[in-house]
């Protein structure tokens, strides 16, 4: 499996739509096994986004369907910055299973 953790800073207040788009926006991802965006509690304009994937070519390939480009196309505006936090090797957990 192939993690990412990355952190997203909304332009100022946009925080809720940023997030709006990243929820509804990507759909039939393949490979995707977990998609968790989450508030970052002490900064209102930041999001954490942790993704788990069966490998990171299938991570890749997702940068080019058309509902993720529609959601980088509409994000973009947005966004103030993005940070790659890390890159994982996840083992599973709840809610994943080992491939």
């Amino acid at each position: 499996m192939y993690g990412l953790i990355g952190k997203f800073t909304s332009t100022d207040g946009d925080r809720d739509s940023l997030s709006a788009i990243l929820l509804n926006g990507p759909r039939d991802m393949p490979g995707c096994l977990s998609c968790i965006v989450a508030n970052d509690p002490g900064d209102p304009n930041a999001l954490w986004i942790a993704e788990v994937w069966d490998s990171a070519d299938s991570h890749k390939a997702s940068l080019g369907l058309p509902s993720v480009q529609a959601a980088i196309k509409e994000g973009r505006p947005l966004i103030a910055s993005m940070q790659q936090v890390a890159e994982t090797a996840p083992l599973g957990g709840h809610g994943l299973t080992a491939t």
